[in-house]
């Protein structure tokens, strides 16, 4: 109960996504429904803090965020919604859980995951983070995930393919109602979004929706289409059970 006196009990949704994979679009999609807030990749600082990677604008994420893991999960898991939303959808990254966090401190939220074809993301990812490997991806932290919590499955390229058809099966399944707001949004960049977006959001800063589907063929250098090729028994596990339209 808030200060309000407002009684309903918040739809916290986990959102599991790897890198590249529309996450940040998907969450535009929820952040235009008036009922929910968004939080964004809320572990990363803890990431970076605890594995020394040099990620781009490192220092600035670590400044922006809590790097306790648990300071993090208790904000995500109890705190109050602001007046008036009653969803909160959690953008995650699936590879910021590093062994030590406590996956029983997410029991409690409605947990989805989303995908991409491996060979379809790894271009645009190698663009901006060169010699990526199998953990930048979290492929197999996302099935472990999976495998614990279960939940929807949605793959990025269902989603361009029928973004109203993927996502009116995701809410149903989330049982939380479908909005058609979540099929466009104003372009721009958010206040919640976080310090790293002027490294990763500019293609969607421009977008106003899903864009269009294109099936054209990826030819991967030789390294990327090992990892590729390493990537897929992971990417096959959660594709077979992914939403259907």
């Amino acid at each position: 109960m808030t200060g309000t006196g407002r009684t309903t009990t918040p739809v916290r949704i986990a959102m599991w996504s790897g890198p590249r994979t529309l996450s940040t679009a998907t969450m535009r999609a929820w952040e235009n429904r008036p009922d929910t807030v968004v939080v964004d990749e809320p572990l990363y600082a803890y990431y970076l803090a605890a594995t020394g990677l040099d990620h781009p604008g490192r220092d600035e994420v670590i400044a922006s965020q809590p790097t306790d893991w648990r300071t993090v999960v208790r904000t995500l898991t109890e705190d109050d919604l602001p007046d008036g939303a009653t969803i909160s959808y959690q953008k995650h990254m699936t590879h910021h859980v590093l062994p030590e966090v406590d996956l029983d401190a997410f029991a409690g939220l409605r947990h989805a995951f989303l995908i991409r074809d491996p060979r379809r993301l790894l271009p645009s990812y190698a663009r901006v983070r060169e010699q990526p490997t199998l953990a930048d991806l979290g492929l197999a932290q996302q099935v472990a995930l999976h495998r614990r919590f279960g939940g929807p499955v949605v793959d990025s390229d269902d989603l361009l393919r029928d973004p109203r058809g993927v996502l009116t099966a995701l809410c149903a399944t989330l049982d939380v109602p479908f909005d058609e707001r979540m099929l466009s949004w104003p372009p721009g960049r958010r206040d919640t979004d976080g310090v790293w977006a002027p490294h990763w959001y500019a293609s969607v800063e421009t977008s106003t929706g899903f864009g269009p589907y294109h099936d054209a063929p990826v030819e991967l250098p030789g390294p990327l289409a090992g990892l590729a090729a390493e990537c897929l028994p992971h990417y096959d596990e959660l594709a077979d059970t992914r939403l259907r339209s």
